[in-house]
């Protein structure tokens, strides 16, 4: 038996940015307004900027506000932690939370200079039920990719209780069957039975997004349709929904 279902977003927003040069264009009020129709209990961002002063100036209606808090619905908690430092700015991951957040840390996972990459864990108290939530964005380069799985699953070992419920999303950069046997190792399983490709958004062909849980129960994942999806970001959304097991006790 079931009892309350949450439903869960993984999404690279590109810095809310689209195409390059002089011909980019700003997506992130379009982006405010897909977040909102998602209607998610937590939604999982990468690639958000915090500011960038070279952006600030091109476009006229750059937000104020960083990014996490620019696209959270009213009534969200906005949770940001940078993972790369640039010479206009910085951005890195965020959670976009209904229910109340009770804690939350970041951890560096840049694996060599040339990529700064970070994890960003938070605990949310949804209904009484006290969920872990890592959102990650993983680096180009599959031996990098190795060692920060591990270190994703070290993380994991050392700083969540062994039967405490974990959603772990993001944009992991590879779709191979190796990622998934490592998180099966460490009780950690796929939403769904294959996750769906969404990238590149205008014709996706590659599963580089995925949302792992542990104690609860995946009912479906799915990925929007359509050209007003695919203008917003060269990812597609991923979209998870849950149960927490009945009975289950905080």
């Amino acid at each position: 038996m079931i009892r309350d279902t949450i439903r869960v977003v993984s999404y690279n927003i590109h810095k809310g940015v689209r195409g390059i040069g002089p011909r980019r264009r700003l997506e992130i009020h379009n982006l405010t307004l897909a977040v909102e129709a998602m209607d998610a209990d937590l939604v999982c961002l990468q690639e958000v900027r915090l500011g960038n002063r070279r952006e600030e100036q091109h476009f006229d209606h750059w937000p104020a506000q960083g990014q996490a808090e620019f696209l959270a619905p009213l009534g969200y908690e906005a949770i940001y932690r940078s993972n790369a430092i640039t010479r206009h700015g910085e951005h890195g991951n965020a959670l976009l939370s209904r229910w109340p957040v009770l804690a939350h840390q970041h951890e560096d996972m840049s694996d060599h200079r040339l990529e700064q990459r970070g994890l960003l864990h938070v605990e949310v108290d949804v209904r009484a039920c006290r969920v872990h939530v890592l959102v990650v964005h993983l680096g180009l380069i599959r031996s990098s990719r190795v060692r920060q799985v591990q270190q994703l699953l070290d993380f994991i070992g050392r700083e969540i209780e062994p039967h405490a419920p974990v959603l772990v999303a993001g944009d992991f950069n590879d779709g191979g069957a190796w990622l998934h046997q490592a998180f099966l190792k460490q009780g950690l399983r796929a939403a769904g039975v294959a996750s769906p490709a969404t990238f590149p958004a205008r014709m996706p062909m590659a599963a580089l997004d995925h949302v792992f849980s542990r104690g609860l129960v995946p009912l479906s994942l799915t990925v929007p349709k359509g050209r007003v999806w695919w203008r917003m970001s060269d990812h597609l959304p991923l979209m998870a929904e849950f149960a927490l097991p009945d009975g289950w006790q905080p």
